[in-house]
């Protein structure tokens, strides 16, 4: 703190290092705290130890909105990567004044309001009239009811999920941009077909790119909320016709915490989750180590 830059530095710091503590660090410690604890919101925190831990571990709720996210994540990111992936390779391959448009128009699904995606993709999923079906009945294909049917809500969730792949596109799109041009004459020359230059040039040099992708959108994934909360769960009618088919493990933590205010129990569900994506990104990284090429 003696020289001035130091004292500068941390003068432009402290907005980020103030926010940091108030609405990141204090609501983590404060919830790990309740975590132990049994707290409507009204009354005063009544200590109960690990009661919290132990009743996500038997509660079948839990297990059901464990098994709805992973199978979401699991469905979702490989589909999500390779799209924004084709999508950056498509953009790649525009040049002139017409690139700007269509990065726009790639992009602007990221700009959509997540509530209002839901309540869009709601109606495209009718099985009446949605619009998916239409196109589906087109083509001689009876559509499912995949708003109304436990068997295809999962589905319809990743179908709507992959309209926001405007980020990880922009971001795979500069990673190709960034591929020395060299490399790809000298394979051009050597005889490298297309197929071949991709995977042995193309596809190392944007790894590093594809495996922040990929651990973003495995991140993402677990916390799925908002769409899904806005098409089944935003009245008390939708919720009791959808039952658990769509039960999010976020969306769940959200009931305990904020309809039956059982906020110790979401604290445990919450630090739960925090630890499941610690391990997978943690397990994530170690495997990329391996399989990620820098340069």
């Amino acid at each position: 703190m003696r020289t001035g830059e130091t004292r500068w530095a941390y003068t432009f710091l402290l907005p980020w290092i103030i926010g940091l503590v108030l609405f990141q660090a204090g609501p983590m410690i404060a919830s790990a705290v309740l975590s132990f604890t049994d707290y409507d919101l009204i009354g005063a925190p009544e200590f109960v130890g690990a009661d919290n831990y132990a009743a996500l571990a038997a509660d079948p709720r839990v297990a059901r909105a464990i098994e709805n996210t992973l199978l979401y994540t699991v469905i979702h990111v490989p589909l999500a990567c390779v799209l924004a992936l084709g999508l950056a390779l498509l953009l790649n391959q525009v040049t002139g004044r017409a690139a700007g448009v269509f990065r726009t128009v790639f992009y602007l699904p990221s700009m959509t309001p997540t509530v209002a995606v839901g309540v869009l993709f709601l109606f495209l999923l009718n099985g009446q009239a949605g619009l998916l079906n239409e196109v589906l009945g087109v083509f001689g294909i009876e559509g499912p009811q995949w708003t109304s049917d436990p068997d295809w809500m999962l589905p319809g969730i990743v179908i709507m999920s992959l309209w926001n792949l405007g980020a990880s596109t922009i971001v795979l799109f500069a990673a190709l941009r960034n591929v020395p041009r060299e490399l790809t004459e000298a394979a051009m020359i050597d005889g490298a077909g297309s197929r071949q230059r991709f995977r042995h040039i193309t596809l190392p040099m944007i790894s590093a790119a594809l495996f922040f992708v990929v651990i973003v959108d495995t991140i993402a994934a677990l916390q799925m909320f908002d769409q899904v909360y806005t098409m089944y769960f935003g009245t008390s009618q939708a919720q009791q016709t959808t039952g658990d088919a769509a039960l999010f493990y976020v969306v769940y933590l959200f009931q305990q915490g904020f309809q039956y205010l059982h906020m110790g129990y979401a604290s445990a569900l919450a630090w739960l989750l925090f630890a499941v994506i610690a391990v997978i990104t943690f397990i994530q990284i170690k495997v990329g180590d391996r399989l990620v090429h820098y340069e």
